[in-house]
């Protein structure tokens, strides 16, 4: 069985991990280490969870060991570039955990938190810096950075990268590297335009992969629950009465949605909390410990402030909305079945959004099974399809003693299917519709027309008030009754 030692990595090194109580490496750390310590570039296919951080910190800290040397001023010997806060400050604390016996310093650079602690971080020069790309540039600008010295480029979660609007701000950073260095390269999927940003960073790379592309770790029980969007609500509230959704992650495609969403759990008795990029960065942090340390049950977050998340026992991923991009659907899913641990994930998919969850199955190959919540079963592919293809809602209104009943066959109080309550009897004949429909392609309730012989009934009456009438009925000695 391989171990880190037969890896070639160094006592302090060996020290560190045995002290964190890591004995066997992942499949990615088995393939990178060695490549990496070999000083070559590598192309790295790796999802969330599978140890990747790990892969890069431990050869790279061996690396700069190796060759030990003075930090240079205003810069740095590594230089790891990720998406989000959270994600940064997370790989800054994994080198610091591993290199604790090498004596190496580690800075961490992100926005949201005051510029004066990060430029004097910088000015003595660090060995490894990891930065998010807006901060880092506003750096190069303000001339407190210099990257001229960087020895080693990690570009970590590419592919969020593209998603988050960060390919250019990469692309004017890595024109401030040295021509001679070492490149990692790592992303869970690669499309198009990340497969061209390797091709211009990487020269000759190693490529590691431990799943094929867009695929989904196997050990997550994937679920599809069709559900109204008006219900996805009420419908999340009773999932949490199932006592196995002890941390839960809920995914909403919007910050203001991640707010609601939270505020309601709060309602049913769920503990919650959000988490997303208009959170400064003091909430996001109280609130990720709250999460990690089990006060918090369910940690509802938007995508990109999600990426940093990396709790290894987060038991289910709740898909409140799904995401507009299908890749981003294998990065929630990522957020459990951690560290060998199996996981849930149960999409909330409503009629709008239907073609997403086409283009995520398409994606990711598979098809996501439908789930009989009642019954307590996944359904087979004949009747996933069946369900799959009927609308969300299927009961129209009806009514029930005389009273009409509200949405979803409730009875309101006499409201309309609506919930405008009807007008009062004034004596007076109201107008007469045909009866409410429901449009299966649609997904709603459709409002009955007038029929012809009501809108005659209720057309408004001349009035004669005696005499010879004049022009348009009424006695006006010969004129209009809008003169």
């Amino acid at each position: 069985m391989t171990d880190f030692a037969s890896l070639g990595l160094a006592k302090p090194l060996l020290s560190a991990l045995a002290s964190e109580g890591y004995t066997t490496p992942t499949p990615i750390q088995s393939q990178a280490i060695p490549l990496v310590l070999k000083g070559g570039d590598i192309l790295g296919i790796a999802q969330t969870g599978t140890g990747k951080t790990a892969a890069f910190a431990l050869p790279i800290l061996q690396r700069l060991a190796e060759d030990r040397k003075p930090a240079p001023r205003r810069g740095c010997r590594c230089l790891v570039l990720s998406p989000t806060r959270e994600l940064a400050s997370q790989i800054a604390e994994s080198f610091k955990t591993y290199g604790k016996n090498m004596g190496m310093t580690v800075a961490v650079v992100f926005g949201g938190v005051k510029y004066g602690p990060q430029v004097r971080a910088l000015a003595a020069g660090v060995d490894v810096l990891v930065a998010t790309p807006g901060r880092l540039i506003d750096h190069i600008n303000e001339k407190v950075a210099d990257l001229s010295a960087v020895e080693v480029f990690v570009l970590d979660e590419a592919d969020q990268m593209l998603d988050m609007g960060f390919i250019a701000p990469i692309r004017k950073i890595a024109a401030k590297l040295p021509h001679r260095r070492q490149n990692l390269f790592f992303s869970a999927t690669m499309p198009t335009e990340i497969g061209k940003l390797a091709g211009e960073l990487l020269k000759d790379p190693a490529k590691v992969s431990v799943a094929p592309q867009a695929t989904t770790v196997e050990k997550i029980d994937q679920k599809v629950l069709f559900i109204e969007s008006a219900r996805k609500r009420a419908l999340l509230g009773e999932l949490f009465d199932d006592a196995s959704l002890k941390r839960v992650l809920v995914f909403t495609r919007t910050k203001r949605g991640a707010d609601r969403v939270a505020r309601h759990l709060e309602t049913q008795g769920v503990m919650a909390a959000a988490i997303h990029g208009e959170k400064s960065q003091g909430q996001r942090e109280r609130a990720l410990a709250s999460f990690k340390a089990g006060e918090v049950r369910a940690l509802v977050a938007t995508d990109i402030a999600a990426r940093g998340i990396d709790v290894d026992s987060v038991s289910h991923v709740i898909q409140y909305e799904l995401p507009n991009v299908p890749e981003s659907y294998v990065h929630r899913i990522g957020r459990t079945a951690r560290a060998g641990a199996g996981g849930s994930a149960i999409a909330l998919v409503a009629d709008d959004e239907r073609n997403l969850l086409r283009d995520i199955q398409k994606v990711t190959r598979q098809t996501i099974p439908a789930w009989d919540r009642r019954n307590d079963r996944t359904l087979g592919a004949a009747e996933a399809a069946l369900k799959a293809a009927e609308p969300a809602v299927k009961e129209k209104p009806e009514r029930s003693g005389g009273r009409p009943q509200g949405r979803n066959g409730r009875n309101d109080g006499g409201r309309t299917p609506y919930g405008h309550q009807p007008p009062k009897p004034t004596g007076k004949p109201h107008r007469q519709h045909r009866p409410d429909s429901y449009n299966p392609l649609a997904g709603e309730v459709v409002a009955g027309a007038p029929t012809v012989a009501d809108a005659k009934r209720n057309q408004p009456r001349r009035r004669n008030r005696g005499g010879a009438g004049g022009k348009g009925g009424s006695n006006g000695g010969g004129r209009s009754q809008f003169a």
